[in-house]
């Protein structure tokens, strides 16, 4: 498996560590997973189902604004 070099600052290593220990992964296994989320981005399973799902009253579309009272602007 092909290997790549960091270099962070102290603040930014303690970071990551921290994160990779609250996940119980190794840190080469978080950074990883955080570089393929950026390049490979995954809804979570079941994302899709949720589309309509929100059945409050007060969650509407709001309105679609006018443009009649916006300024003149000069042809390009």
């Amino acid at each position: 498996m092909p290997q790549i070099s960091l270099y962070i600052d102290e603040k930014t290593l303690k970071k990551v560590e921290n994160a990779a220990m609250r996940q119980r992964v190794s840190i080469s296994k978080w950074v990883a997973e955080q570089i393929r989320a950026k390049v490979e981005p995954v809804y979570p399973v079941d994302y899709e189902i949720l589309f309509g799902s929100i059945s409050d009253d007060t969650f509407v579309r709001p309105a679609v604004p006018s443009f009649g009272s916006d300024i003149k602007r000069d042809g390009l």
